[in-house]
This record gives C-alpha cells, structure tokens and sequence, in this order.
C-alpha cells in the first residue's frame, strides 16, 4: 500500500480508489491519505455508478480496521452488485481488481502513519465513542438488513439493559 501511494506503480495503474469502511468517527481520527469513507451499502453502491475508463486499470482497495469484518464484507458487495450488472455480459466486470488491505487500518497505521490524515488512528471501541458506536451499529443492522439473521431478542439485549422486553 505504501508503494501505490508513493507512486511505484502508476506507470501500471491509471486509478487507485482507497475504501475506507471504518465508521466516520474512526476515519476522522485518522485514515490512508487520498482514502474515501465508505461505510453504508449505497456508499459502496455509489462506486458502480462511476464511469470506468475501458483499457485503463482502476483498482479498488477495501479495509476496515483490521480488515476482518466490515471491509471485507463491503468487498464482497461491491463484488456482488458488480456481477449482477454485468450478468449478460460474463465475465467482465465494471472493477475486475478489487483487493482487501491485509491487516487493516490499524497495521498500515503501525508500520507508514506518515501516510495517514492526520497520522493517528481511533480504534472503533475507543471509550470517547461509545455513543457513535452505538449510533452506527445499529444503523449498520439496517444498512445490511436480509444478509444476516439476527433475532430481536438479541438485537434488544445489546442495546436495553437485561430483563426489558419491548
């Protein structure tokens, strides 16, 4: 990742488009320079409407904090969204090299910080974010409504203090 941002491989790559999937108070406590925020479904969804330039390499790199949940689980819609357009026109797709940063945000953070805006990193489960988190998790259960099952009894016991049964 280093490398792409210091420009090794622009004689090879025409566009590079850093997917940042942290919720937006992680991303402003620190990101990959030149990285977009992208944490919602329709924000992922935003890039297959994007013009692509035919015979010119326009890479996507996903990554979360970690690289471990919300990254490659937006990777893996945009890769699904992007199949389903292209369905009559097999095998082509609107971004054929997508990639999943290894490690996250956290590890790139520990080895090149002065590559991050600003060069700092806010761990999702920082204690000054409980409220956020809070706020965008449950947001999060609807932005991915139908992909996984979760009780409401479940989903309630997160949020309300034990034996509160709405």
């Amino acid at each position: 990742m280093a490398e792409v941002l210091n420009g090794v491989y622009s004689d090879r790559l025409h566009k590079v488009t850093i997917v940042d999937c942290r919720y937006p108070y992680e991303f402003e406590g620190g990101h990959i320079r030149g990285a977009v925020n992208m944490y919602t479904r329709d924000a992922v969804n935003s890039l297959l409407g994007t013009q692509t330039t035919a015979g010119k390499r326009h890479v996507l790199i996903f990554h979360c904090e970690f690289s471990s949940e919300r990254g490659p689980r937006m990777y893996r819609h945009l890769r699904s969204q992007d199949r389903a357009l292209n369905q009559d026109h097999y095998p082509k797709l609107n971004y054929p090299e997508v990639y999943l940063l290894h490690g996250g945000y956290k590890a790139f953070y520990e080895s090149h910080g002065d590559l991050c805006d600003p060069d700092s990193y806010t761990p999702m489960l920082h204690l000054d974010h409980c409220a956020d988190l809070r706020h965008y998790r449950v947001k999060s259960k609807t932005w991915t409504a139908g992909s996984e099952k979760v009780s409401s009894r479940r989903h309630r016991s997160r949020i309300f203090p034990s034996g509160l049964d709405f």
